[in-house]
This record gives structure tokens, C-alpha cells and sequence, in this order.
């Protein structure tokens, strides 16, 4: 792929604790100047995001973000209001509590609720693969699929690890025909992004691929 058709592909991110305004408006203008899948923000910069791209460019927020252990209700809520606020598609992180317990049922209903939530915006679900034994990413990817997400994201980028080869590979192996990979955390090179796009990945969450586009002048 041409590097211009990786950031077709890239959610450029920031979910610092300290992001400022000026620091997402940089970011939206640089995701309109190169075609971005999406700018990934925090949810409360959600209306003045969307406000300020009037339509050029997808906003995507976080829920239950970095953890994932907030209740559905609270999921659904925050899902709800960024809809409503013009959230184009929602990041949110699976309860890894209830994944531990091997309460399957629970982790695939909150997903389908907060899905349900989405009013047709697609669901990207962060099963945080680094807190996770393979037959527990395998169990994720199932129960993605099952509720109705159209990706399933690797990582948070907060946690111990980010994106790995061997992950991807895995997650695009077990999930269902119709359900996206994203790799996100530690993708810091066009080498890099190519061989998650060639293992499988749709979409990569990383702020890094622009910076790099940005000292070549593209």
C-alpha cells in the first residue's frame, strides 16, 4: 500500500489525560488533510469535534475507557450522549473483571447493549489482549461476533502492551467473516502498519503514522 492508503486506514489518536482543545483541533485539521479513517478523542471534546469538521471527518470516542469496569448502564449512557453529541463511531473497552470469571454471557450482553446504543454508529470492542490468555482472545473474539460489533480492537494503549503480530493474526483467524480487526498501541513505523494490514487489521489506532507524514511532506 501506498502511504497515503495507510492513513486511509489509520484512527489518529489522542487520549492523553491532558489533551487540550487546540491539541484535537491540530488533530482533526491533520486527519482532514490526510484522509484519516477517523480522529479517536476523548468524549469530552465529542460535540465541539464534530461542530468543528461539520462532516469532513469521522469522530470516534471511548467507552469505559482505559478500563473497562464500569457498569453497562454508565457504558450505555456515555455511548448514548456521544451519539448524541455526533460520535461516529464508538471505541469501548469490555469488562476484563467478568472475562477472568469466565462470565461469557455477561461480557457478549453488555457488548450487544452498548451496540444497541451505537443508533447504526459502528462498535469497535478493546478486549485488551496483553491482560489476556490465548483461549480468553479466542472466547473475545466469539463473543464480539456473537453481539454484533463490527471490529474488534486489540488494545487501549494504557495497559501492559499494545498490538502484536501474533494477536492479529489470532483475533482475524476467530472472528466472524463479518467482523474488522484494529490494532492499536506500539504501531510506529509504515513497516509496521503494513504487516498489521497484511495479517489481517482494517483499521489502526496511532498517531505516529501522521507525524511521520507530516516530516515527509506528503
Amino acid at each position: 500500500m501506498t502511504h497515503n492508503e495507510i492513513l486511509a486506514r489509520v484512527d489518529h489518536t489522542i487520549l492523553t489525560t491532558t489533551a487540550t482543545w487546540e491539541q484535537v483541533k491540530k488533530l482533526c485539521d491533520e486527519g482532514m488533510r490526510f484522509g484519516t479513517a477517523s480522529v479517536c478523542i476523548p468524549p469530552s471534546f465529542v460535540r465541539r469535534a464534530a461542530d468543528y469538521v461539520k462532516g469532513e471527518l469521522k469522530i470516534c470516542t471511548v467507552i469505559g475507557f482505559p478500563n473497562g469496569y464500569n457498569t453497562t448502564a454508565v457504558k450505555v449512557f456515555e455511548t448514548e450522549r456521544a451519539v448524541r453529541e455526533g460520535a461516529d463511531e464508538i471505541d469501548m473497552v469490555i469488562n476484563l473483571g467478568m472475562v477472568k470469571e469466565g462470565d461469557w454471557t455477561a461480557v457478549t450482553e453488555e457488548i450487544r447493549a452498548v451496540k444497541a446504543s451505537c443508533a447504526g454508529r459502528l462498535l469497535k470492542v478493546i478486549v485488551e489482549a496483553c491482560q489476556l490468555t490465548e483461549a480468553e482472545k479466542i472466547a473475545a473474539c466469539r463473543a464480539v461476533s456473537e453481539a454484533g460489533a463490527e471490529f474488534i480492537k486489540t488494545s487501549t494503549g494504557f495497559s501492559t502492551g499494545g498490538a502484536t503480530r501474533e494477536d492479529v493474526a489470532l483475533m482475524r483467524t476467530n472472528v466472524a467473516p463479518n467482523v474488522k480487526v484494529k490494532a492499536a498501541g506500539g504501531i510506529r513505523s509504515w513497516e509496521d502498519a503494513q504487516a498489521f494490514l497484511d495479517l489481517g487489521a482494517d483499521r489502526l489506532g496511532t498517531s505516529a503514522l501522521v507525524k511521520l507524514a507530516l516530516e515527509e511532506n506528503l
